[in-house]
């Protein structure tokens, strides 16, 4: 029996099955264009925020507890609007079949790259490519399985969202850590100076107008893209056990793993160790192996960090503070996601399926418990609702774009009158 489809209206609901409505731009147009019609009751939104509770949001305790302004009404609306999107077009937010197929592709790719650097790799015009291969593979599951897997938007079974997020183990990360430190962290408290750990790279650079300059800054436009390739190798081998052993995330406590947690966690640590050094050493020379480790992280590194910093850290993304002594952000916490955000690269279908959507980062900073494959459908839904309320939604055109301006804030933040 074919799927009847209906459109809510103010006096009820109208079958829309079979005509131009029942298309997926016309939809979308279909609720662009009628605001005000009463909710559906009969859909759940997952729209995480600084004050409510969610499934993907772990005890964390912060130094301050920051908050944020009244709502305005800007969240409801587009909750109202996204709710009205998946009631009329009959689609699941989680447990996409396209997302399973997805998944399917870039485990084999990374698997497939693995495999043939480990065992028929024998020179080095073979070996070089792969390693590549492999590091943007492993970014893939980062940015797909891993990351949807993390918040809970992957399925509606705990169990499969806690098995896809643990590729990042796999990878040589911690879901554990990882959840608490982007999930709780840096989803609550976006572009904050002193909260949002993910804008902090210590000493080596300055991301925001509110951390501190150093003189060599004033070259980080140049040596910063560089060192973003060192980014897993840290992660791997000593941020994941330092927040561990001190149960802190820059400002914030939380609680160490234990039974299950620990075990995948040093269970993680010790197959990645043995996937990425101890078996290849036991077929190649040692030397070659580093090298080529080297290789597969830096391109691994490069591809994770620069996909972030186009989204959080260029001229037109916003580092609002807390004002004292309330220590009140004074935007209410969706806008606040809108205006420290900016999507890039929107009709670019090749780059979106390889970062996990995450060019659509205004939506999944507003809905991170719906699958990215819903992101380029939604992200319409998001602009028409902020022009309605006024709020600037910012999205560069091209890739290009994005990192012109991602270059032009680094060099703006190590200037001497930077502010």
């Amino acid at each position: 029996m074919a799927r009847r489809l209906w459109q809510p209206t103010k006096a009820g609901r109208r079958e829309i099955t079979g005509s131009r409505l029942d298309r997926p731009r016309s939809k979308i147009n279909a609720i662009i264009a009628t605001d005000g019609v009463r909710k559906p009751n009969h859909v759940s939104i997952a729209a995480i925020d600084a004050s409510s509770p969610a499934a993907d949001r772990r005890p964390v305790v912060s130094r301050n507890s920051l908050k944020f302004g009244p709502s305005d009404g800007f969240q409801q609306a587009l909750r109202q609007r996204v709710e009205r999107y998946f009631a009329i077009t009959g689609r699941k937010q989680r447990d996409c079949p396209q997302m399973y197929a997805k998944t399917g592709v870039i485990l084999a790719w990374c698997a497939a790259s693995y495999v043939l650097l480990l065992c028929f790799a024998a020179t080095w015009w073979i070996a070089l490519p792969l390693a590549v291969s492999l590091g943007l593979a492993m970014a893939a599951v980062g940015f797909n399985v891993q990351h949807d897997g993390n918040h809970n938007a992957y399925s509606n079974h705990r169990w499969i969202n806690k098995l896809t997020a643990m590729t990042l183990d796999l990878l040589g990360g911690s879901s554990y850590v990882w959840a608490r430190k982007h999930n709780a962290i840096h989803h609550s408290y976006t572009n904050v100076t002193g909260h949002d750990d993910d804008i902090n790279v210590g000493i080596f650079g300055r991301l925001s107008p509110h951390q501190p300059r150093w003189k060599f800054h004033r070259l980080q436009h140049f040596y910063m893209w560089v060192l973003y390739g060192f980014l897993p190798v840290k992660w791997q081998l000593y941020d994941d056990f330092r927040d561990v052993v001190s149960g802190r995330i820059g400002g914030h406590r939380f609680p160490r793993p234990k039974g299950w947690d620990l075990a995948t966690f040093a269970g993680g640590k010790i197959i990645f160790v043995s996937l990425a050094f101890v078996l290849p050493m036991l077929l190649h020379p040692i030397l070659a192996v580093l090298l080529l480790f080297a290789l597969t992280s830096f391109v691994q590194g490069v591809s994770l960090s620069v996909v972030f910093q186009l989204a959080h850290c260029v001229e037109e993304a916003e580092f609002p503070m807390p004002q004292p002594p309330t220590d009140r952000i004074e935007s209410a916490w969706a806008v606040h996601q809108v205006h420290t955000t900016v999507d890039f690269a929107r009709r670019n279908p090749l780059l979106a399926w390889l970062v996990g959507g995450l060019n659509y980062q205004i939506e999944h900073h507003l809905f991170p418990q719906i699958c990215h494959v819903h992101y380029a459908a939604l992200a319409r839904l998001v602009e028409s609702t902020c022009k309605k309320f006024g709020l600037r939604y910012t999205a560069h055109d091209t890739f290009r774009a994005g990192l012109a301006s991602h270059f032009r804030w680094l060099r703006r933040m190590g200037m001497p009158t930077a502010a």
